[in-house]
Order: structure tokens, then sequence, then C-alpha cells
């Protein structure tokens, strides 16, 4: 029975090292695929009888030992969708099982994966080299929240920004203390109607005496034909305010309305004009009430602009798509803007090694590797995203090749043991004859 046992337990060994052996060609030939996890061997001895007495040999078994939780060495990418995770953690991606009217439709089986080169498809899907279509949480456009209740594949679409009349001006500036004698000073604000035209609307600065300013709102471009909108008294160090900062402004006429003072609060006046598309209010804040942080009106003879900020938009047509490391995913355009479509989470599991390995060095969910977590970038246990990277296999060549070397001679030295136990088994035969 020995003889047979240790025939049987040398076979075991040639299967078990030729496990191994697969093992590492697989590695050898990954060494350069993007997101690539190692397999390592791990050998198991199974017994026959083992006594005090008798001890008769068994098998060994050679099982996978997977390494996803190890991480391969992270690269720059030219590509701005590029996407690297340094630390725990995968993407949630999708797979392809058809299409419907040119578009994808996709499994409902969920993988995921480390492989983060993606780039737009045709259809401007973020999808890796692997053909894993990226999923995020949508982000409310008004709100810029994520859902974070589900997740669905991620597809930019290249439309254009649509224009955003102008609601809102804020003025910094300094109006001089002793300006040029009966000289107006004017100063201009670039506004934009509901069609995304600019427009200029002027305001014209007369000092009535020391500290006491109107100020002349005229659009030239209103279709009334009367471009004179209305004024406004501006004064300064009224109210108990400090001298050179906005005191009150009030006195309005035409269709300028002003709130008048209040404690603390904005120094403002609207005004409403129409370009065209329909009566458009106005907004013009030059400040908070006994602050520098608007107009003012200190030393000088020159008026002198610190700021003009509006929040018209004209339209602008896609640019580009890049990620950022929080996971948004933002859409850029050519008039200045951009959008945040959608966020990507990193999935957490208990167990990453147990993990099922599938095609395109992606993975499903098991019972051992346990339930999936969504988390944002580098909260709870995730780990950060690294943008316009990407991480490479973690197969270490020269520790493969010396596992290569290890197999190769165990491999010999189990073939070597079948063959002396058959020239041993031929001797028993003879000894019979």
């Amino acid at each position: 029975m020995s003889l047979f046992g240790a025939l049987n337990t040398s076979i075991s060994g040639l299967t078990a090292q030729s496990g191994a052996f697969s093992n590492i060609s697989d590695n050898v030939a990954n060494s350069q695929t993007v997101g690539y996890k190692q397999v390592d061997t791990s050998f198991t001895d199974y017994l026959t009888t083992s006594t005090a007495t008798v001890n008769e040999s068994g098998s060994v078994v050679a099982l996978p030992a997977y390494a996803n939780n190890v991480q391969g060495a992270i690269t720059q990418s030219t590509d701005t969708t590029a996407l690297a995770i340094s630390g725990q953690g995968f993407f949630a991606i999708s797979e392809q099982n058809g299409t419907v009217n040119g578009q994808p439709t996709f499994s409902p089986q969920q993988d995921y994966t480390r492989t983060g080169d993606f780039q737009m498809d045709t259809n401007g899907y973020l999808v890796n080299s692997a053909g894993g279509f990226l999923n995020g949480w949508t982000v409310n456009p008004a709100t810029g929240v994520a859902n974070q209740n589900s997740m669905a594949p991620i597809q930019v679409t290249q439309t254009s920004f649509s224009p955003v009349s102008t609601t809102q001006v804020r003025l910094a500036a300094n109006l001089p203390a002793t300006p040029a004698a009966s000289t107006p000073i004017s100063s201009q604000i670039d506004v934009y109607d509901a069609l995304g035209t600019m427009h200029t609307v002027s305001l014209n600065w007369t000092q009535n005496s020391a500290g006491d300013w109107t100020v002349a709102v005229n659009s030239p471009d209103d279709t009334s034909g009367i471009p004179a909108v209305g004024t406004a008294d501006v004064t300064f160090g009224t109210n108990g305010m400090a001298p050179g900062t906005i005191g009150n402004v009030g006195t309005a006429t035409g269709s300028v309305t002003t709130p008048g003072y209040s404690a603390g609060g904005a120094a403002t006046l609207s005004f409403v004009t129409n370009f065209g598309s329909a009566p458009q209010t106005i907004q013009l804040n030059l400040g908070t009430y006994g602050q520098t942080n608007g107009v003012t009106q200190y030393a000088g003879t020159a008026y002198t602009l610190g700021s003009l900020t509006q929040n018209g938009v004209p339209p602008g047509g896609f640019a580009s798509v890049t990620m950022q490391t929080n996971g948004n995913v933002v859409v850029n355009y050519n008039n200045g803007q951009s959008r945040t479509i959608a966020q990507v989470p990193i999935i957490n599991f208990n167990d990453p090694n147990a993990l099922q390995s599938q095609n395109g060095q992606s993975y499903t969910a098991t019972q051992a590797s346990g339930t999936p977590t969504a988390n944002p970038a580098n909260t709870n246990g995730a780990g950060t995203l690294v943008t316009s990277s990407v991480e490479g296999s973690n197969v270490d060549i020269a520790t493969e090749f010396s596992k290569l070397i290890v197999a190769q001679q165990a491999y010999s030295a189990n073939a070597k043991m079948v063959t002396t136990a058959n020239q041993m088994l031929q001797t028993t035969i003879d000894m019979k004859q």
C-alpha cells in the first residue's frame, strides 16, 4: 500500500505544482495589465492515516491565494477621466449585455474593479479598457447634492450650457472725495439677458456735496427707447457709519428702487430694464453699510474700480470632462462654466480577497467577501482617489521568477518520485517471477 500511496502522493504533487505554474504564468502574462491583482498559490496537505504508529502518505492540493487588497503602483495618465484608488476599495462597474436604439443596456449583476483607465465612448459613457461602465451617484444640478441611494452608469451628455440672465451685480470701487468739478464719473457694468446676449449698463456718479452722490442708471439697449432707467442717492458717513463708508441708499426715481438703510445690512438698489425678452430686474449690491467691502469714498481725484461681478452667463458649448479627488465628475464648458453631473463612490468589502474573479480584472461579491458598502472617497475606510492616474498590476516579476524556479524544481522532484515508485513496483513484480 505504501508504494501505491507514494505514487498517488507524487502525482498529486505534480498536479499541485502544475496549478502553481499556471498561477505564475497568469501573473507574468498580466504584469502590465491595468488593475490586475496577482494570484499566489497556497498548498494544503490531505491525510489518509496518521497515528502514533502509522503514517500513510496522503496528497497535496494547490489552492489560489488572492491578493486583491495589495496596492499596485499608481502612475500618471494623459486621460483627464482616468482614476486610481490609493488604499482600499473598488470602482462599481456595469457590463453591457445588449443595445437598444443605439444605446447600451446593462446586466443587472454589479461588478467591481480597480481598472480605472476610463474614457468616454461614443455615447458619452465612461468605460475602462476592459469594457466596464463606471457607476456613480447622480448629482442634483440645482443643489449639487449626490443621491447616495442608487448608482447608475455615468453618461456625459455633450449638450450646451443654457444662458442665465443677470439678476445680481456686485460692485466694489472708490469714489474720489475730491472729484473734478461738475464732471460726472461714469462706470459700466456688463449684464446678460435671457438669451445670453451681453449688454452694457452705465452708472453715472455725480457728487452733490461732500459725502453725497447721485447715481444715474442708464441702459442704452432698453427696447423702450428710453435709456435713463432712474437714479438714487448714495451718502457716505451718515447714520453713524464711519467716514468714507456707505450710510444710506435712498431717494430713488424711475424704475430704481432701494430698501434703504438697515444696520449691518446690504447697501443695494434694484432697477428694471427690458432687452427685448421681458422686463429684467437687476439688483446692484454696493457693499455692506458701514463696511469697506463695496463702494467707498476716500481721498483721491479719480474713480478706482476694485471688483465687479455678476451672475449672468452666456451660452456655452461642451469643452471637456474632468474628475476631482472627491469623486465629482465635472463637465466644463467654453463659457468658463462647469457643472457636476455625478460622484464616483468607492466600494469596500470586509474581505476583498474573497471576491469572485470575473473577466476583465473585475469581481463580483460573494457571501465570504461580505456586503459591498459605498462611501465617498477617503471616508469610512475607503481609499483616496488620484485623478489623471491609473493603478498598474501588483505583480512583481522578480518574485514570480523566483516562484517559477521553486515550482520547476518541486515538479521535477515529484516526477522523480513517480519514476522511483514505478521502479520499486517493478522490482516487487519481478520478485514474484
